[in-house]
C-alpha cells in the first residue's frame, strides 16, 4: 500500500491555503493550476466569461476545485464534479449551486450529522465548517451535462490519489453516486487493495475491501434529478450518515 492512504483530513477554502498543513495547501494549488483537460477548461473559462444571468455582477472562479473539510477528518465523501455555476463560480466544492440544489442537501443532511456547522453552502466565505467530514470530487473541472469522459476521469485521478495521501485518519468513505464509487475503487487498487470480484455500487451498500482500508458506504448522487424525483430524499441521506458515524472507530 501506498505511504499514506489510510488516513487525515483538515479545513480549507480554495483561495486561502492552509497554514496547518502545508503538503495538503501545495496538493489544493496543483489541483487549481491543473491544465491536463483542455475541453473542459475550455468549458470552465467559457462559463466563468459568459456566466448565469442571477451571477452577472460576481467574478467566476473558473478553475480546477480543491477538496474542502477537515483535515483530521474520519470520513470522506467523494462527489462527480463541480457544477458549472455552483463551485465553478465560489471554488468550494458542493458550494453555491442554488436553493434547492445539490450543495444545500448536502449540507443541510451533514449539519443534522453533526458534521457541519451550518446547513447551507452558499458562498465560500460564508463561515462553513466542516467537523471529521471532507468533501472531494472524482473530477476536479465542471464538465458539460455533467458528463466527463473517461479519459478525464482517469487523468483526474492523480489528484484523489495525492489529497487522500493528506488525509490520514480516514476510517469511512461516502461516495456520492457511481463515479464517486467507481474513482474510489481506482485509489484503492493503486493502495494495493484487491476489488476483485468488483464490489457493486449501490444506496446504502457497505463496502469492506480490507482489513486497514476504508470502509465504502455508498449514496445516491445528491442531484436536483435524483433529489427532485424522489430517488433520493432526506430520509435515506439521514440514513447514509448514520451508517457512516456507526462505523467509526
Amino acid at each position: 500500500m501506498e505511504p499514506g492512504l489510510r488516513t487525515t483530513l483538515h479545513r480549507h477554502t480554495p483561495p486561502e491555503p492552509s497554514p496547518f498543513r502545508p503538503a495538503l495547501a501545495a496538493i489544493h494549488a496543483r489541483i487549481i493550476a491543473c491544465e491536463q483537460c483542455p475541453r473542459l477548461r475550455q468549458y470552465c473559462g467559457r462559463i466563468a466569461a459568459e456566466k448565469k444571468r442571477a451571477y452577472q455582477d460576481e467574478t467566476y472562479w473558473g478553475r480546477p476545485v480543491p477538496g474542502f473539510g477537515d483535515p483530521d477528518a474520519r470520513v470522506l465523501l467523494i462527489g462527480l464534479a463541480p457544477a458549472a455555476h455552483g463551485a465553478n463560480r465560489t471554488g468550494r466544492v458542493f458550494t453555491g449551486d442554488g436553493g434547492g440544489g445539490s450543495a444545500d442537501f448536502l449540507m443541510a443532511a451533514l449539519h443534522r450529522a453533526g458534521f457541519a456547522n451550518r446547513p447551507t453552502s452558499q458562498r465560500a466565505d460564508d463561515g462553513l465548517q466542516l467537523h471529521d467530514a471532507y468533501i472531494a470530487a472524482a473530477v476536479r473541472c465542471a464538465p458539460p451535462d455533467n458528463k466527463p469522459t473517461p479519459e478525464e476521469i482517469a487523468r483526474c485521478l492523480e489528484h484523489l490519489v495525492a489529497e487522500v495521501a493528506e488525509l490520514r485518519r480516514v476510517q469511512v468513505v461516502v461516495t456520492l453516486g457511481r463515479i464517486g464509487f467507481d474513482a474510489w475503487l481506482r485509489v484503492m487498487r493503486r493502495a494495493g487493495a484487491r476489488t476483485s470480484p468488483r464490489p457493486q455500487f449501490g444506496h446504502g451498500q457497505i463496502v469492506t475491501l480490507g482489513e486497514g482500508l476504508p470502509t465504502i458506504v455508498g449514496c445516491y448522487h445528491p442531484s436536483r434529478q435524483n433529489t427532485n424525483t424522489g430517488k433520493l430524499t432526506a430520509t435515506m441521506m439521514n440514513a447514509v450518515f448514520r451508517t457512516a458515524k456507526r462505523l467509526l472507530a
